[in-house]
């Protein structure tokens, strides 16, 4: 009885305690971790989303950047932090291809971690050296299918949305290019404005002022009408590539066990960064939007993880890529 009593007794404790923690929830600084290299596009938009979080919470959110493995040790380590709010991830599509593409992860992709909310969804540009000989996107796949074996393709890794957008464009025009990898986007752009390689697949917030300054050449956009930072750039589709769209979506999580008081914080104060005036027109800039409140939720979140991860299962499969 004494024991049991006893037993009852530390468990309302633990309950009050957890409650309280909630209640002043947060009250110091929460950090963001980010699974790929600073600079990036990924980063980009978390540190707009922090910034803006921060001043509705009254802490501060740093970011952390935690590259590797194709975001997962980011993920991973996220997956293991203490469930008290004070550890997130801003992480993009890659969470649900490296349930395919990775054989042995450290965690569970779908039960890993709790949700927030989406974030954005940034459109994918198709672009090129600025001397690339092609023209359009049509010129382009003739091209390609001519010159396979001589044209360089880069992407920022297994994972990247650069490496993802790749293999589904060499899947599209039946024709696989020469292959090289780099350790994160800010190199890829680095090598292609300066002429080392040809070709890439990358997010608007990454290839958008290249493209306006000249330094790189655009032949599509991934979306199913224009991005309105880049007008002048067509569609897939209208360059002949009929139904080629992929947008690369960001989702902030929490590890498994966060309570529910702190995840309502967290999505409420995601969903009003989501509407700030100055977050709103930065990724305006980059060529993004920022997700619709009602996208900007846990449950949301989870049906897009989930049905991502059976979107791309199959086509990882069939390109036969994998990673220890």
């Amino acid at each position: 009885m004494l024991k049991s009593f006893a037993a009852a007794a530390a468990m309302f404790v633990a309950l009050g305690v957890g409650a309280a923690h909630s209640a002043d929830y947060p009250n110091r600084t929460i950090t963001v971790v980010v699974p790929f290299a600073a600079g990036g596009p990924t980063d980009t938009v978390t540190r707009l989303i922090a910034e803006s979080m921060g001043k509705d919470l009254g802490q501060q959110l740093i970011v952390e950047n935690v590259g590797g493995a194709g975001g997962t040790l980011g993920a991973g380590r996220v997956a293991k932090a203490d469930a008290d709010g004070y550890t997130l991830l801003l992480h993009h599509i890659g969470i649900s291809t490296s349930a395919t593409l990775y054989r042995k992860l450290p965690y569970d992709t779908l039960n890993a971690f709790d949700y927030v909310g989406l974030v954005t969804e940034v459109p994918m540009t198709i672009v090129a050296r600025s001397d690339f000989e092609p023209t359009d996107l049509k010129s382009l796949v003739d091209y390609l299918k001519a010159n396979k074996d001589k044209v360089t393709y880069a992407n920022a890794g297994v994972g990247a949305a650069s490496h993802l957008c790749g293999m589904l464009f060499m899947q599209k025009i039946e024709t696989p290019l020469v292959t090289v990898p780099y350790k994160g986007t800010g190199p890829v752009m680095t090598d292609l404005v300066g002429k080392q390689v040809d070709l890439t697949c990358d997010q608007t917030t990454n290839t958008t002022n290249q493209i306006k300054t000249g330094k790189i050449k655009a032949y599509a956009t991934t979306t199913k009408e224009r991005v309105p930072a880049l007008p002048d750039v067509p569609t897939a589709t209208e360059g002949g590539l009929a139904g080629f769209e992929v947008g690369i979506w960001h989702g902030l999580y929490a590890p498994k066990g966060t309570s529910p008081e702190i995840l309502k914080k967290l999505t409420a104060s995601l969903q009003k960064a989501l509407k700030d005036p100055n977050v709103v027109k930065r990724f305006a800039d980059l060529g993004t939007t920022p997700s619709p409140e009602a996208d900007a939720t846990p449950e949301a979140l989870k049906a897009k993880l989930s049905s991502e991860v059976e979107r791309w299962a199959p086509v990882i499969k069939a390109a036969g890529v994998y990673a220890d």
